[in-house]
């Protein structure tokens, strides 16, 4: 565990170590003023004179231990909070970079209240350790180990005497350790429940109260509450009695040196003059011991939340290679490609070409593997079988960058950040001057809208986006695509939230924009792709058929259904307004 975290501690160790070694400095201090005691008690059991300036000394000695202890300490403590911190930059740093090469499918399985417990909740609760477990455990742990050598060369019976409670402490902390490890998985286990349900439910709270489903999914989230209220407690009441145990005997360094340590000075075994040293000493050993066994504690949470947090990322990243684009054109070929989520297959075999500057697209019932066919492409996801070429090379021996340069993808789930509309717009392309990112808002016909905000582009476009609708978040995710200027372009039901009138502008919009590009269009709307230059219908996840729109008609297969189908849903909107 601890190689681990001096992995991610990288350049903040020597903090640690420094750290380490003033905090044992300012136990010293600490003993010292158990030592200026001692001199005092000495005098009065041997009926010695007491001296105002000698009870000056010992009180100056005192006073100064304390403020050396103070000194230190807090010094020690300054330099272990920046290793701390510093590590815990370098962990999600390191997270953030083998999040960034995973699949997206993986990154959103694992949901977002995971993902943030992760990042935040878990990586947080890291600093009680680094920042005092570690450096305070081991500080302590070695100021016990010299102050018992120091009272073994004193009188080693004392010594031994000293030490009686620590076998039986240990044993309480062992036995908690015991039981916290096997309780502990489901712990985190109810934490990750809970803070996903409790997202899920925030998230969906406006559907939830239209269908009336308060009640059902009110209960859900009660439920996870509750399941991890009840783990908690359960680890807790576990490991409390064990806690009240070593919290109440390890302390307690004089349980068997008062009684057996009087009767051997009594007897003459021991000197009353170290008798008194050694009980003395026995006393600065309490708030060290106790110390030392909470960090003992934090060990089975600490490496179970570091495992955890290494487990969840560790996922087969992408394949790609760092490599530039060779492709001869801009061809695009699935061959023999399959691909499934965990162990269900939803693509089989398939087999297309798409060629450079046409209009492609792919329709089929909800289901059919439209999107997933799509999102191949921009390797979201890698191939279980089979390959996706550019060119005629693979889109494995590319980078990731250089291939998010080739292709454009504009999804149906649209998102904004919490920056201006100018700056969500200029993440198509980041070295695009205001005048460019303004021509592409304006292509996008964004201007419109903007020009009637507050603050015009420079308005802030809220929490993913919430400050503008649906179609307006979409006219503003295809500006980021004009400015970017791909040769290949992926829309993902591109005019989904756009009104009618919006619609047949976006449309003419796209028929300008993607001249001389490689277009794909998923769609559900088949009026939007009667003009493409071959279309692919799945279903099941297989290519059934292909062809243009007269082509597919003529079949008299599923296209000519789906097709009818719309053609009835249309006529079934157009007596809807009639009737307004």
């Amino acid at each position: 565990m601890l190689k681990k975290i001096f992995y991610y501690g990288r350049e903040n160790n020597k903090k640690t170590v420094l750290s380490i070694f003033l905090l044992v400095i300012a136990i010293f201090c600490q003993t010292a003023t158990f030592l200026f005691v001692y001199q005092i008690i000495d005098k009065i059991v041997k009926n010695d004179l007491i001296t105002p300036n000698f009870m000056l000394f010992c009180a100056a000695g005192i006073l100064i231990s304390l403020i050396l202890q103070t000194v230190f300490y807090k010094k020690g403590l300054d330099l272990s909070h920046e290793a701390a911190y510093g590590t815990l930059m370098n962990l999600r740093i390191s997270l953030q970079g083998k999040l960034e090469k995973l699949p997206l499918g993986v990154i959103e399985s694992k949901g977002i209240g995971t993902l943030k417990k992760v990042f935040v909740d878990d990586i947080d609760s890291l600093e009680l350790l680094l920042a005092h477990g570690i450096p305070e455990g081991v500080s302590n742990l070695l100021g016990i180990i010299v102050i018992y050598i120091f009272l073994i060369f004193i009188d080693w019976k004392l010594a031994l005497l000293a030490a009686v409670t620590i076998p039986l402490g240990l044993i309480a902390v062992m036995l908690m350790y015991s039981t916290g490890s096997s309780r502990m998985a489901d712990y985190y286990k109810s934490g990750q429940i809970m803070n996903n349900t409790i997202i899920e439910y925030v998230n969906g709270m406006e559907v939830v109260k239209v269908f009336n489903k308060s009640g059902e999914y009110y209960e859900k989230f009660r439920r996870s509450i509750i399941n991890y209220r009840d783990f908690t407690l359960s680890w807790y009441k576990a490991c409390w009695p064990l806690m009240a145990v070593y919290g109440a005997v390890l302390p307690c360094t004089l349980m068997a040196n008062l009684p057996v340590g009087s009767w051997m000075v009594i007897r003459g075994y021991a000197g009353l003059s170290e008798y008194i040293l050694v009980l003395c000493l026995s006393l600065s050993l309490g708030v060290p011991l106790l110390r030392v066994t909470s960090f003992m504690s934090m060990i089975p949470q600490v490496r179970y939340k570091i495992e955890e947090l290494e487990k969840l990322l560790d996922n087969p990243p992408l394949k790609e290679r760092e490599c530039e684009f060779t492709g001869k054109d801009y061809e695009i070929k699935y061959e023999d490609v399959s691909f499934g989520y965990d162990e269900k297959e939803v693509l089989h075999h398939i087999n297309l070409v798409i060629r450079p500057d046409t209009k492609t697209a792919f329709v089929g019932e909800s289901g059919s593997g439209k999107s997933t066919l799509a999102k191949l492409l921009v390797h979201y996801y890698d191939v279980k079988e089979g390959t996706i070429s550019i060119g005629n090379q693979n889109i494995c021996d590319m980078s990731l960058r250089v291939l998010n340069n080739l292709v454009s993808y504009v999804s149906q789930d649209n998102f904004l950040f919490n920056m201006s509309l100018m700056e969500n717009i200029r993440i198509g392309k980041p070295e695009a001057t205001d005048d460019e990112v303004i021509e592409a808002a304006r292509k996008a016909q964004c201007t419109e809208f903007i020009e009637k905000l507050p603050d015009g582009f420079y308005t802030l476009a809220g929490d993913c986006g919430n400050q503008l609708s649906g179609g307006e978040k979409q006219r503003i995710t295809l500006a980021r695509a004009i400015l970017k200027n791909a040769p290949i372009i992926v829309l993902d039901e591109a005019t989904a939230f756009a009104d009618s009138e919006n619609e047949a502008k976006i449309e003419a919009v796209l028929t300008e924009f993607v001249k001389g590009k490689t277009l794909i269009v998923i769609a559900h709307r088949l009026s939007t792709v009667t003009n493409a230059d071959q279309i692919y219908v799945l279903k099941n996840g297989e290519v059934i058929e292909h062809g243009t729109h007269q082509d597919l008609l003529h079949l008299q297969g599923t296209y000519k259904h789906l097709w009818e189908a719309h053609q009835r849903s249309l006529e079934w909107q157009i007596a809807r307004e009639a009737k307004k």
